[in-house]
C-alpha cells in the first residue's frame, strides 16, 4: 500500500498568507495533497506541483463546473459547512443526505467527515461506499472509529484520518496492521509537516531479512567496466546497496563513508561493481547497472536490512581491474559477483566493515538471498539457470 500526506489549507487555518505559509511549508516537505477551499486552487498551482483537493458544497460545485474560468481541483470533497462537519444536521434516513447526493451524482468526488458520535460514524461509513476519497477527524475518540472504519469500508476507498502530530500520523498508518491509506494533518508546524512526511516515507519501506553467506572463491580476474553509483542522498556509515551478478543472490556493498589517508570519502556513492550486474531497485525489482542514468531510483539498505529510496545523480563507469566473489548461502546456494579490486570498497562481515581486499576464503559476508528468478528485473516462478 501506498500512504500519502494530505495538509489541511482552508480558511480554518486563517487568511490568506497563513495559508501560504502552510502550503509553502507542506510542499518542501513533499506532501501529496493539498485541502483547501475551491477558490484556492489556482493558488495552490501557482506555488508549486502538487495534487489539489477543493472543498466546496455540491450546488455551489455544479454552478462553478459549468463557467468557463471555474478552477479545476484534483479531487473535490463535500462536507465543509454540510452534513459532514454538523452544520447541517444529519437526516435521519441518509437516502436524502445532500452530501451523499453530491457524490452519487458525481458532483464530488470525496467526503469529509468529523465523528462526534456513531450516527456520524455510520454516516462516514456511508460515504466511504460512495467515495473515492473518505476523509474522517475524529473529535474525541482517536482509534476506536478509525479501526471500525478500517475493518468495514475495506479497499472501498481511500481512507484518510484526520491528524495533528506525526506521532498521531504513524499510529493512524499502524492501526489493525493495516491502517489508513493517507493522513489529513492539520498543523502549521514545518517540522511536524516534515516528521509526518518522513513517518510516511518510513511506514511504506520494506525490510529486507539478510544472511551471511561464506566466502567459497576470491580472485583477481582481468579489468572491466565497473559502475560508481552516485546518489542525490547522504547515505549514513551502515548503508549501501544490494548488488550481484545473480539477482536471486546480491552482496551488500557498504556506501563510501569511511575516510582513508589516501581518498577522501564520498557518501553519495557506491561503487558497486561491473555494468552487467543487478542492483536492487524499490519495489523489489533489479536493473542492470549498464542501464542506470540520472533520475532513476535506487534502493539504499542499511546492514539490519532496512531500506529507503535515492535518486541516482549520475552512473560513473570506468575500467578497472576486478575480483570475483562467489559465496555459498545458508540453503547452499552458489552465488557471485565482480567488484572493484581497491580497498575503498566494503563489504559488511561479522567483524564490521571489511575491504574487499582483505577478504579470503572462508570469511563470511552479508548477502540478500530469495529464491526466485528475474525477468526484465522482475520476480518470476521459473527456472533460470546462472553461473
Amino acid at each position: 500500500m501506498t500512504r500519502s500526506v494530505w495538509l489541511k489549507a482552508d480558511d480554518a487555518v486563517g487568511d490568506w498568507e497563513a495559508r501560504k505559509r502552510r502550503i509553502t511549508a507542506g510542499l518542501e516537505a513533499g506532501v501529496d495533497w493539498v485541502l483547501v477551499d475551491e477558490r484556492d486552487v489556482d493558488r495552490v498551482r501557482e506555488l508549486g506541483e502538487v495534487n489539489v483537493a477543493a472543498f466546496t458544497g455540491d450546488d455551489v460545485h455544479v454552478m462553478e463546473a459549468e463557467a468557463a474560468d471555474a478552477p479545476t481541483a484534483d479531487a473535490v470533497i463535500v462536507g465543509k459547512d454540510g452534513e459532514g462537519d454538523g452544520t447541517v444536521d444529519l437526516p435521519s434516513d441518509f437516502s436524502g443526505s445532500a452530501d451523499l447526493s453530491a457524490l452519487r451524482s458525481g458532483g464530488a468526488d470525496g467526503g469529509y467527515v468529523r465523528i462526534f458520535d456513531q450516527s456520524y460514524e455510520a454516516f462516514a461509513e456511508a460515504i466511504a461506499g460512495d467515495a473515492t476519497y473518505s476523509i474522517v477527524v475524529s473529535e474525541d475518540w482517536q482509534i476506536i472509529p478509525l479501526e471500525n472504519l478500517i475493518a468495514r469500508v475495506g479497499e472501498e476507498t481511500t481512507l484518510i484520518a484526520g491528524v495533528q502530530t506525526a506521532e498521531d500520523a504513524r499510529t493512524a498508518y499502524e492501526t489493525l496492521e493495516i491502517g489508513a491509506d493517507a493522513v489529513l494533518l492539520d498543523t502549521d508546524d514545518p517540522d511536524e509537516i516534515r516528521e509526518t512526511c518522513e513517518v510516511r516515507d518510513a511506514v511504506g519501506r520494506e525490510t529486507l531479512d539478510l544472511q551471511y553467506a561464506t566466502i567459497t572463491a576470491i580472485e583477481q580476474t582481468g579489468s572491466a567496466d565497473r559502475v560508481c553509483v552516485d546518489t542525490g542522498s547522504i547515505m549514513d556509515h551502515d548503508e549501501g546497496m544490494l548488488v550481484g551478478s545473480m539477482a536471486r543472490g546480491l552482496f551488500f556493498v557498504h556506501a563510501e563513508t569511511a575516510e582513508s589517508p589516501y581518498v577522501a570519502s564520498r557518501p553519495f556513492r557506491v561503487n558497486a561493481g561491473a555494468v552487467h550486474a543487478y542492483v536492487r531497485t524499490p519495489g523489489g525489482e533489479t536493473k542492470y547497472l549498464s542501464e542506470l542514468s540520472s533520475g532513476d531510483e535506487v534502493q539504499v539498505v542499511d546492514a539490519d536490512g532496512n531500506t529507503r529510496e535515492a535518486i541516482v545523480g549520475r552512473a560513473k563507469i570506468e575500467q578497472r581491474p576486478m575480483f570475483r566473489l562467489q559465496a555459498e548461502t545458508e540453503d547452499g546456494d552458489t552465488i557471485e559477483t565482480l567488484l572493484q579490486n581497491a580497498e575503498t570498497i566494503k563489504v559488511a562481515t561479522p567483524d564490521g566493515r571489511t575491504a574487499v581486499t582483505d577478504l579470503e576464503a572462508g570469511d563470511e559476508l552479508l548477502v540478500y538471498h530469495e529464491d526466485q528468478a528475474r525477468h526484465f528485473g522482475e520476480a518470476v516462478e521459473e527456472s533460470i539457470i546462472e553461473k
